[in-house]
């Protein structure tokens, strides 16, 4: 079923660190709330496609150990293989929506915090087996 959405209102009112609003058959779209001082954490897809779109707040990006400043208005596409961070470096909530092509998570999770997103084995295992 096709999706049709405002996603700058759905990613500005979106106060969890991660929530699958949509799943098809090839891409997912997530948006997330990274907290000051947060980040999104190490990872790595070797068969998924993330391309990130920064609406507010400022942080950096580090791929493959290469930093670089991000604030809204940025997009960085993460090809597979890319091991990839993302920091909230400012005092604001970062706000990011991102489409994982195929889908990363499983459809309609929502992580509350970072540390939910890290507590579950079931959705990172979704994510390994992306292919």
């Amino acid at each position: 079923m096709p999706y049709i959405k405002n996603i700058i209102k759905e990613t500005e009112e979106n106060t969890n660190f991660r929530k699958v609003v949509f799943t098809g058959g090839r891409s997912q779209l997530v948006v997330m709330d990274i907290p000051a001082g947060g980040e999104i954490g190490r990872e790595q897809h070797e068969h998924v496609e993330q391309t990130l779109f920064f609406l507010s707040g400022t942080g950096k990006a580090i791929l493959n150990g290469v930093e670089a400043d991000i604030s809204a208005g940025d997009v960085v596409v993460v090809t597979p293989g890319t091991e990839h961070n993302f920091i909230n470096t400012g005092n604001e909530p970062l706000k990011v929506y991102t489409i994982y092509a195929p889908a990363n998570h499983i459809d309609a999770r929502i992580h509350v915090t970072k540390a939910d997103a890290d507590a579950d084995d079931e959705d990172e295992a979704f994510g390994h087996a992306a292919v």
